[in-house]
Parts: structure tokens; C-alpha cells; sequence
């Protein structure tokens, strides 16, 4: 089976034929796309192209193939045919597009004749039927022997209802749908050497990745999966992020730096991981605003704490004050195992917040609340009016709080709600998107 059917655990419909009778036009049709290429001439279609349908609740993958000319010995053409079988092997239905405007031919008797021993169901479609000659020539491929011969024309539409429903009656059963839950990706950033795949390697029990006290020994970003409480995890260890003014475009660092943001922007979840040895230092405060940016739940791991002399209470504080999301934190030390144990689980909960949906009627309730011990903020003589709040989104939690109008809103108002939202529902490290929209740009 094909990698995007056996991705989505879908059955594959060909579309098999003779050169030129209409199979894109019909893929096209199916799918709802003009992804397949369309010409008048003959031998456009060589690869097999594959496209996702849906008919009657029933979802499909559609396989467009080259034209089957079974008198043609050239070598592409042997490569033409080599493809539609391969398609017809691992489809679950085949149909078989005919051009009902040229009548029977001996190419079509042979291809029958292949179909039907591959053992697969095989519908029998008859094209062009907008053509009154094609109407003319149904019945005379009931001789194929596929049986009933159903009229269509890809170009227009006409009969691709009742092609469909025959092809979605021929699928085989639908296999029970298996809930699992979805793959958090939790990213593992900081600067160089401070320990990112040693904590990957106490994670995951083994010596997976490989350490070195030089600076850089990762350089890529690398997926490990595992399950941790039934629950399918992706730790992603990267390279260390320098600052800007340190990578340039020739330099190996300035390509891992990038895959590493790049990490972050594909993960829920970043592990923002410090040398506690050797103190906060401004780049790992970088690499917690990278993480912001990137829109991932956020936490700090301050490694290395057996040999630390790092003022925890400074530098939380630290932390507190220039990264906005305000992650949570913990100590760890990947080398004699001090809380490790409390990683993964801090990972799951930033991921939960990081998915919740508050109800709209908790939320205005919270609002309401809000208002009531913060006066309206004013822009010259007007005040800002609060109206209601919405949660639309998730990964990140994303609202929408409806004003009066949008440019009385100011950053300190905007972040005063921020904080209060990120506080009183106990979303510290969780990036929140907030939309504010006025009255006259709704009613505009």
C-alpha cells in the first residue's frame, strides 16, 4: 500500500484505462481538485498520482495512472505499465474508464481479461456519455464481461454520483476506528553543552544520544518517541541555540541553530534546560523568548544542580521578569538522576493547560469578575468597555474579547488581562493568543 494510504489507513480506488480516455479528468472530478494534469494528447499521465476523496461518509484515496497501451513495447511505455499494475496490486477497488465515443476495441477486451484475473473488484465506467454516440455504445461492454457498465462523463459530471456509489459499496469494511491519543512533541533547547542530551539520555534510561563536553556535539534535531503513562511522547533533542551575532550562513551553527527553532515551532512543549553551574546567563533567557515565540508551553530545567551555587530565589525572579509566559521550573541533575522523575510529568500537565478549553459562560463569569476589581482603562476622555470573551482556539488557548473599540486598547491593559487569565487559571509557561476586536470593525 502507499505511503499516504497507509498513513491514513484509507483503500485505494485506480483508475485504469487505455490512453486518452478521460482517467485525470475523472481523478480530478473524484477529488474535488485539478491536481491531475488534463491534455487532448495521449500519454500526459505516467507516474501514479494519488489524491484523498470522500463519498456517502466513506473516505478514499484515488490513484490516477498512465495509460495501459498493451501493443506499445517502448521502454517508457513498459514503465507506464509497470505503474498502473503496481496501482491495481495495491488498490482495494479498480475502475476501468472506457471511451464509449470510440466503441469496443481489442485493447479493451485484453485489459478486462487482466483485471479480472487480478481478483480485485472491478468496476466498468463508460465515458463521454455526453456524447449521444457513447449513449449509443453503452450496452455493447456488458461483452467485457465486469459486468454492468455504468455511463459517465468525467468533464461534465454526469453518472459520477452513481460510479461513486458502486465504487464506496465494493470497499471493504471500514476497520473499527481505534481512539489513541495524539503524540506530544516536547523539545529539549538551551545553549551549548549544558547538559540537553545528557537529560535526554536520563529520560530515556540508555545512552541514545551522544555526550561530549564539547560544545556542539548535536547538531541536528533528533526524535525519540516513547509512552509514558499510555501517553505517546516525541522528545526532541537539539543542537544549542548561540546568539544571532554568533551564527552566520556559511557556519554548520547557523544551520543547527535554525533546525533547532525550527523544533520548537513543530513541538507543544519546550524544555528550555540551564547550566545552574554556571548561573542564568541572558542567552537562556534568549532561548525562553525563542521558545514564546515559537508558541510552545514553556518550562525550565536548571541542570546540573549537584554541583550548583546558583541563587534559585534571583534567578526565578529572574525569569519571572522577562519572559511573559512566567514558565514553572524545576532543579534536575542528569548526572546523578535528582529530578528526573518530575520531568515528563511537568511536560504532560504544561500540555493539558496548553490544550484546555475554557466554557464561554466560566469565562465572561471570570471577565465579569475582572472588571469589577479593575476600573475601565481610558485613552484621553474614553474608556475602554469590556464586553465578553471567547475561547476559539487551542495549542495555543487563543481568545477573542470583544471593546467597544480596538484602539483604546493599550499594551498595559492587554497584559494585565493577559496575567490575569495566565494566574487565575494556572496557565504559567502557556503562551496565550489574545484577539480584541472593536464594534466597528465587526459592524463595518
Amino acid at each position: 500500500m502507499s505511503a499516504a494510504a497507509l498513513a491514513n489507513g484509507l483503500p485505494q480506488v485506480a483508475i485504469i484505462g487505455y490512453p486518452n480516455v478521460g482517467k485525470s479528468t475523472l481523478f480530478n472530478r473524484i477529488t474535488g481538485t485539478r491536481e491531475a494534469v488534463v491534455a487532448p494528447e495521449s500519454g500526459v499521465t505516467r507516474d501514479r498520482k494519488e489524491g484523498q476523496a470522500e463519498w456517502s461518509g466513506r473516505d478514499f484515496v484515488v490513484v490516477d495512472t498512465g495509460g495501459i497501451d498493451l501493443s506499445n513495447d517502448e521502454p517508457l511505455s513498459q514503465k507506464v505499465r509497470h505503474q498502473a499494475h503496481i496501482a491495481v496490486t495495491e488498490a482495494s477497488a479498480v475502475v476501468f474508464l472506457v471511451d464509449g465515443k470510440m466503441g469496443l476495441s481489442p485493447q479493451d477486451y485484453e485489459i478486462a481479461a487482466l483485471l479480472r484475473r487480478s481478483g480485485i473488484p472491478v468496476i466498468l465506467a463508460v465515458n463521454k456519455q455526453d456524447a449521444q454516440s457513447a449513449r449509443d455504445n453503452l450496452n455493447e461492454y456488458w461483452e467485457l464481461g465486469l459486468g454492468e457498465p455504468i455511463g459517465v462523463s468525467a468533464e461534465h459530471g454526469l453518472g459520477v454520483g452513481d460510479l461513486l456509489d458502486v465504487v464506496v459499496a465494493a470497499l471493504p469494511p471500514e476497520a473499527p476506528v481505534v481512539e489513541t491519543p495524539a503524540t506530544v512533541r516536547v523539545a529539549i533547547v538551551g545553549r551549548p553543552n549544558v547538559g540537553k542530551s545528557s537529560l535526554l539520555n536520563a529520560l530515556l534510561g540508555d545512552g541514545r544520544a551522544i555526550v561530549s563536553n564539547r560544545p556542539g556535539t548535536t547538531r541536528d534535531a533528533i526524535d525519540t518517541p516513547l509512552t509514558f503513562e499510555g501517553i505517546p511522547i516525541c522528545l526532541v533533542d537539539t543542537a544549542g541555540l548561540r546568539r544571532p551575532g554568533k551564527r552566520t550562513a556559511t557556519d554548520v551553527e547557523y544551520y543547527s541553530s535554525l533546525r533547532a527553532i525550527r523544533a520548537m515551532e513543530r513541538s507543544d512543549v519546550a524544555l528550555v534546560v540551564v547550566d545552574a553551574s554556571e548561573g542564568l546567563v541572558d542567552l537562556d533567557l534568549q532561548v525562553a523568548y525563542e521558545a514564546q515565540r515559537a508558541k510552545c508551553a514553556t518550562a525550565v530545567l536548571f541542570n546540573k544542580w549537584d554541583i550548583s551555587r546558583l541563587d534559585l530565589d534571583m534567578a526565578t525572579a529572574r525569569v519571572k521578569a522577562k519572559v511573559q509566559m512566567k514558565p514553572p521550573w524545576l532543579t534536575v541533575s542528569a548526572l546523578t538522576g535528582r529530578g528526573i522523575e518530575r520531568i515528563l510529568p511537568l511536560a504532560r500537565e504544561l500540555y493539558n493547560k496548553y490544550s484546555q478549553h475554557i466554557p464561554t459562560a466560566e469565562l465572561n463569569r471570570w471577565l465579569e469578575d475582572v472588571r469589577s476589581r479593575r476600573p475601565a482603562a481610558t485613552k484621553g476622555v474614553k474608556a475602554i468597555k469590556v464586553f465578553y470573551i471567547v475561547q476559539y482556539g487551542t495549542r495555543p488557548p487563543r481568545f477573542k474579547i470583544m471593546v467597544n473599540s480596538r484602539a483604546l486598547v493599550n499594551k498595559p491593559f492587554a497584559y494585565y488581562l493577559e496575567n490575569r487569565l495566565r494566574d487565575d487559571y494556572d496557565m504559567r509557561g502557556i503562551p496565550l493568543v489574545i484577539d480584541f476586536e472593536g464594534k466597528e470593525e465587526r459592524y463595518s
